[in-house]
């Protein structure tokens, strides 16, 4: 693995007298120009309305076995996309298995994850498609719940089997619920759940699930979970979905788990000290993982997560310690030597961004399908639809000095997403984009795709 640099003062990150606190901790802004890498974009495919709403889709991820996209929507649906993104077809409605809870921009599918042997008949994991989404069927007992907080709605892990992987529409029975978590507040719900996309059979990590939970809402962590080892809350857990070993006997605990066998902490965890593990991503050549981890009110980090790893978090926000509302204190930056600190983060206050930020991502491309974007860590801003990379093979150490734009090209004319997905909503009679909830997807040989949620769009990034 790569060893990342976490010194107590990296050189990126500026000097500030104590005691010093602020919502603006990187005050010179990202390199507007500098650095770009432009690439292009095709329309790939647009997914249906919802009741009259443009769809809101989460994540994309490419099914091999069956040479099928899988894209969810965060209303309820999910589709399959043919690789040419000709035909875009329902393959389930998870409304029909729970009733989603999709009434805000925050609530409703969180992820889902193919198992890697969908496509293999006879194997373990064929036809497995798992789903973590949030619900307002709150009658079945959580397996996990907070010490307070509003009892808002759970979230649910459910695992759908088909019968047939290759079927057009899933023909299975009703989902098995592996895990149920009741939610404090009606924000910072879950996260990402993946496989290791990186990991082949006969891998300890082959199979193996990846689940992030956020720390349960309201602002600050006010019930201090996220550092708390005995809770799921703030967490990115690892599990086996085929397993049986787990406390309600629904799921597997790895015994290479870091974790596992301590008294003070549930064996399900991987890492802890995480806000909202919205989204992450392995690097190909080397297997490390990436976090983009959405930020309180100063602090938006892209972290590297290994087992075991503490990310701060209600502690630090990034490099930097949380104080309250007000931001975060300057004084002695990475200063915990305990602590796994951010190759990457940024600022609110920076010109780039409206009124609002929350990091997003993450890819690292290493086929040569867009060749500048080549050992890269792409990740972006959900709002604003800013995307930027940063060095794989280097990473930084923190700050936001190092990090870059990408902009597309449309035909003439050099366009942030943003640009790209308001003009689109106007064309379509709908009123102007002014955000773009941006989401990545991926496909086969190294295929990059951009979501929204304004316009049923989903785009291609193109050399």
């Amino acid at each position: 693995m790569l060893a990342y640099r976490l010194a107590a003062v990296a050189l990126m990150i500026p000097a500030a007298s104590c005691g010093q606190t602020t919502d603006d901790p990187f005050p010179d802004p990202i390199e507007a120009s500098e650095g770009v890498i432009v690439v292009g974009f095709d329309d790939f495919a647009a997914l249906p309305d919802v009741d009259g709403q443009p769809a809101r889709p989460m994540l994309l991820v490419d099914e091999p076995g069956t040479g099928r996209l899988f894209v969810v929507d965060m209303w309820g649906p999910l589709y399959t996309i043919d690789y040419a993104g000709a035909s875009v077809t329902p393959y389930l409605d998870v409304n029909d298995a729970v009733p989603v809870d999709a009434s805000s921009r925050e609530r409703g599918i969180q992820s889902f994850a193919v198992h890697p042997q969908f496509g293999a008949p006879g194997t373990p994991g064929y036809g497995k498609i798992y789903v973590w989404t949030d619900t307002r069927d709150t009658g079945p007992d959580p397996d996990y719940a907070p010490d307070g907080g509003e009892d808002s709605h759970d979230t649910v892990l459910l695992e759908f089997t088909a019968g047939d992987a290759s079927a057009p529409g899933y023909d299975g029975d009703a989902p098995r619920e592996l895990l149920r978590i009741e939610q404090p507040f009606r924000n910072h719900n879950g996260g990402h759940i993946a496989f290791n996309p990186t990991a082949s059979p006969g891998d300890p990590d082959y199979g193996m699930l990846y689940v992030g939970v956020a720390d349960g809402g309201s602002g600050g962590d006010p019930l201090d979970m996220a550092q708390d080892l005995r809770s799921v809350f703030g967490k990115i857990l690892r599990i086996d979905p085929l397993g049986t070993g787990s406390a309600n006997g629904r799921y597997g605990i790895p015994q290479d788990n870091p974790f596992v066998g301590e008294e003070r902490a549930l064996g399900e965890i991987y890492a802890s000290g995480v806000r909202n593990p919205q989204r992450y991503g392995w690097d190909p050549a080397n297997g490390n993982l990436y976090v983009a981890d959405i930020g309180q009110n100063a602090i938006e980090e892209l972290s590297p997560v290994t087992a075991g790893a503490d990310l701060g978090w209600n502690t630090w926000e990034g490099s930097h310690r949380f104080v309250s509302g007000s931001g975060v204190e300057l004084a002695e930056p990475r200063s915990d030597p305990e602590i796994t600190y951010p190759v990457a983060e940024y600022d609110p206050v920076d010109p780039l961004f409206g009124d609002r930020v929350a990091v997003t991502g993450v890819v690292v491309p290493r086929t040569d399908r867009v060749p500048q974007l080549r050992g890269r860590i792409l990740f972006g801003d959900l709002p604003s639809g800013e995307i930027f990379h940063v060095s794989a093979d280097d990473p930084p150490a923190g700050g936001q000095a190092a990090i870059r734009r990408v902009l597309l090209r449309d035909g003439q004319q050099t366009k942030t997403f943003l640009d790209v997905v308001r003009e689109t909503t106007v064309e379509q009679g709908r009123a102007a984009a002014e955000r773009t909830d941006l989401r990545f997807g991926t496909g086969p040989n190294g295929r990059i795709f951009l979501l929204n949620k304004h316009d049923g769009v989903i785009r291609e990034v193109v050399p």
